[in-house]
């Protein structure tokens, strides 16, 4: 059940940081929101909890983190797939 509530958290993580970045308007690619999430989360938020002496347990530091870290995520990804674009 843990590992159904985090794959959904890092859903919806990584769909909250396309919002932020402005990509409501073509829609939310749930595959990206999906990596960004997952990934962001896993890099952000425990990076922060664990900065702010907070340990693995669910605080507000690092759901905080996790947005942060997901939206880095994202705005490589975008970077990366404008920039595969451009040089083909």
């Amino acid at each position: 059940m843990l590992i159904i509530a985090v794959i959904l958290f890092g859903a919806l993580v990584g769909a909250a940081a396309q919002l932020l970045l402005g990509r409501s308007r073509k829609g939310i690619d749930w595959a990206m929101a999906f990596v960004s999430g997952l990934g962001g989360s896993f890099v952000g938020g425990l990076l922060i909890s664990l900065l702010a002496g907070d340990g693995l347990e669910l605080r507000p530091s690092g759901i905080i983190g996790s947005l942060v870290g997901a939206v880095i995520v994202t705005a490589v990804w975008q970077w990366w797939g404008r920039r595969a674009k451009r040089t083909a």
